[in-house]
């Protein structure tokens, strides 16, 4: 059984057992975390919600709360004398991905 969930802005598909990196959470290593906004449940029958499915929850426990890798940016204008560099770590949350309730 899998499950789309909506987290973050962007969608995400999840089956028991997984581990996805979502954008951050305000909850702590080791607690529980519940998503309500499923969009979509498959598996022996498919159930599509409109825009969500009522009463379908994803469960799952917050792994580790960390930051990607730094993506550097450089701009950069001709014989203008104009060049700016910045940099920029994105925080995310580790979710270990426990039960599809639909």
């Amino acid at each position: 059984m899998y499950a789309i969930i909506k987290t973050g802005g962007k969608q995400v598909k999840v089956e028991a057992g997984q581990a996805i990196y979502v954008e951050k959470l305000n909850v702590e290593a080791g607690e529980k975390v519940s998503f309500d906004e499923v969009i979509l449940v498959g598996g022996d029958e498919t159930k599509v919600g409109t825009p969500f499915i009522e009463g379908a929850t994803v469960e799952g426990t917050v792994e580790k709360q960390g930051r990607q890798k730094k993506v550097t940016t450089f701009k950069y204008k001709p014989k203008k004398h104009s060049h700016r560099k910045q940099g920029h770590r994105q925080p995310y949350t580790k979710v270990m991905i426990d039960a599809i309730n639909a």
